[in-house]
């Protein structure tokens, strides 16, 4: 019986990746460089650049992730090392509740945001959407940062305590340096799915805010496929470039040894 190489098994991811990830991508690309008649034009990036409306949603959405982000750290993160610090069944238990919002669909627990609001009589707005951004993408920031709290080694910690540093100085020249490869994935997990997203402002505010990603989403329906996919092309842009900027500090602690 002939064997195959291993190699082989990847074939099936190499056809998914390059029907679902890389020919869509492409297909952005090109429709951001063409117009209707499919020529190509840079009038779709003049067009953006030009329109106050577009680059007024494209600060909000901005400034909407950023909030997101930093309000998830706040909250992730004494969470984060609160569950790495307790008693293992507990953490245990403790950290499947906040993971299993995340096995539900996000629309499903914007929907039930919605209706707490309602219940409460709260005003559904901006409030309202920094609440539901906030509660959908918490456990984004948590796990990775319990992770990496987790694994940490302990012996650095102890060190430190030997060596006579109070429990402050632990915290801020141990425990820190040697997670932020946890917070920048938390970061990256919260600020790329936030600046894009659409549902989610448009439940919670009826309508009423629009972020980058209903930008998108109206020009696509309204058939604009170019102009929609430059302003997707942008967001794309954006994102790769916090990528490589986390990647390039990850390698740098690395080098460092992960300690200030």
């Amino acid at each position: 019986m002939r064997t195959f190489k291993r190699s082989y098994w990847s074939v099936p991811y190499l056809i998914f990746m390059l029907m679902f990830v890389v020919m869509p991508l492409v297909m952005i690309a090109i429709y951001s460089f063409t117009d209707a008649s499919g020529s190509f034009t840079l009038a779709n990036f003049k067009r953006f650049f030009t329109t106050p409306e577009d680059l007024h949603t494209f600060a909000y959405s901005i400034e909407v992730a950023l909030i997101t982000t930093v309000l998830c750290l706040l909250l992730g993160y004494p969470a984060a090392w609160i569950l790495s610090n307790a008693k293992l069944n507990r953490s245990k238990v403790t950290v499947m509740l906040f993971i299993l919002p995340m096995w539900i669909n996000m629309l499903i627990r914007t929907l039930a945001t919605v209706a707490l609001f309602d219940f409460l009589r709260l005003p559904l707005g901006e409030g309202a959407l920094i609440f539901g951004m906030v509660y959908n993408f918490l456990p984004f920031m948590i796990y990775p940062i319990y992770n990496t709290l987790e694994k940490m080694d302990k012996s650095y910690i102890e060190a430190a305590q030997d060596l006579g540093a109070s429990p402050a100085k632990v915290f801020t020249k141990v425990t820190v340096p040697l997670s932020i490869h946890g917070v920048l994935s938390g970061i990256l997990m919260v600020f790329m799915p936030t600046i894009s997203t659409f549902a989610i402002s448009e439940l919670l505010t009826l309508n009423k805010v629009k972020l980058l990603g209903t930008t998108i989403q109206e020009n696509i329906n309204n058939g604009m496929w170019n102009y929609g996919s430059t302003i997707a092309l942008i967001m794309l842009l954006i994102i790769g470039v916090t990528t490589l900027f986390s990647d390039s500090e990850d390698k740098r602690d690395n080098e460092s040894g992960g300690l200030i």
